[in-house]
């Protein structure tokens, strides 16, 4: 009947449509939830500032007297297609329709949250204090946590409950990234007529692409050029070209080194035209480094060793609170929610991995 709870809090969750920057019906369900638990929510004005319809979520939970505090964290949107989701279960496996997304990202996490306090409070568990942040625009750009309200954290660590793959991974690496946006300007001429007068931006663009290096650019350090966008007509000389690209590293100086590469090249090779490339660099997010000997990362290992697994130190080429967390003082590791494929349509979530997670919780604040 427990196991059941978990899988049917979990399936009431994907059902509440919260789609980035609508977030506001799940919220309001959470808040319930967790005042019935005995938290104190809070909700911040990070809404205002990034036109979601809600805040984010602080809850609070005291526990022992002079315990520390332990503090959680998920978000609370979902990628599209993620309305009117309809999860089936089948042998074992809970799975959308598959018209959308299943919302395993992250609402595996919220589920598992919820329901170890409520094993906990059934149970008579001692816990330290516990403090849940649940974050709203978190895809796309971690929008909730860059305004989250920090001077409502009581904690200095972390927990993100926010990766992929099997249950007992820790994430402890995690990159920067840059986000590189372009505008290269050419000169419009008849291409029938006289092209021999115009400057080609869509040929500049190409050859300044075919210049770099992309894709994988050592261990910690990927490239890509996501989206070009531009032209007129087939017979006119294209004048203008955007493009939106990135680049990514744990290692700052790598990063730093990578995205100047590309910035060179796109300058270098418009001038070499006649053209000119205009090009915006925005950091979007910090790396994190969390050494395995830090306490944070033995608190992890130790809790999933506590249920006969055997845990998984890894680092992640994408970005997450996890961050944005960690850039704020407040030293975090990301753990496995068991998210199988996730943002795509045959996303899905083992319901072991939901009672695992679950238990692991317990394991984590458990005095």
């Amino acid at each position: 009947m427990k196991n059941d709870r978990i899988v049917e809090r979990f399936l009431e969750y994907v059902q509440v449509d919260s789609e980035t920057k609508n977030e506001g019906a799940f919220a309001k369900r959470l808040k319930e939830d967790l005042e019935k638990l005995g938290f104190e929510v809070y909700e911040d004005n990070a809404g205002e500032k990034v036109g979601s319809n809600t805040g984010n979520l602080i809850a609070t939970l005291g526990g022992n007297e002079g315990s520390e505090t332990i503090m959680f964290s998920c978000h609370m949107d979902t990628v599209s297609p993620g309305n009117g989701i309809k999860p089936v279960v089948k042998d074992g496996v809970i799975y959308s329709d598959g018209t959308t997304i299943l919302g395993g990202d992250d609402k595996a996490g919220i589920a598992a949250l919820l329901e170890a306090i409520v094993k906990m409070k059934e149970e008579n568990i001692d816990h330290c204090n516990i403090q849940f942040i649940f974050t709203i625009a978190e895809e796309g750009g971690l929008f909730g946590s860059k305004n989250l309200d920090y001077s409502k954290l009581k904690g200095n660590k972390c927990f993100v409950l926010d990766s992929g793959g099997d249950i007992g991974t820790i994430v402890t690496k995690g990159p920067a990234q840059d986000k590189i946006s372009v505008v290269i300007k050419g000169k419009p001429a008849h291409a029938g007529v006289c092209p021999e007068e115009g400057i080609s931006a869509i040929e500049i663009a190409s050859k300044a692409i075919s210049n770099m290096k992309l894709l994988r650019i050592d261990e910690n350090t990927t490239a890509n050029i996501g989206k070009i966008t531009g032209g007129v007509a087939t017979n006119i000389v294209c004048p203008e070209v955007k493009i939106e690209a990135e680049a990514r590293s744990t290692v700052i100086e790598s990063l730093d080194e990578q995205t100047s590469h590309m910035v060179k090249t796109f300058k270098a090779v418009a001038e070499s035209f006649g053209g000119v490339a205009e090009v915006d660099v925005e950091r979007m997010y910090g790396e994190f480094v969390i050494e395995e000997n830090e306490e944070i990362v033995d608190m992890a290992k130790n809790a999933i060793k506590a249920l006969g697994i055997e845990p998984i130190v890894a680092s992640t080429g994408g970005g997450s609170d996890t961050n944005i967390f960690n850039g704020n003082g407040i030293k975090s590791v990301n753990l496995s929610s068991g998210e199988r494929a996730p943002h795509t349509l045959q996303e899905h979530v083992y319901i072991k991995d939901l009672e695992i997670l679950r238990d692991l919780v317990i394991e984590l604040i458990k005095e």
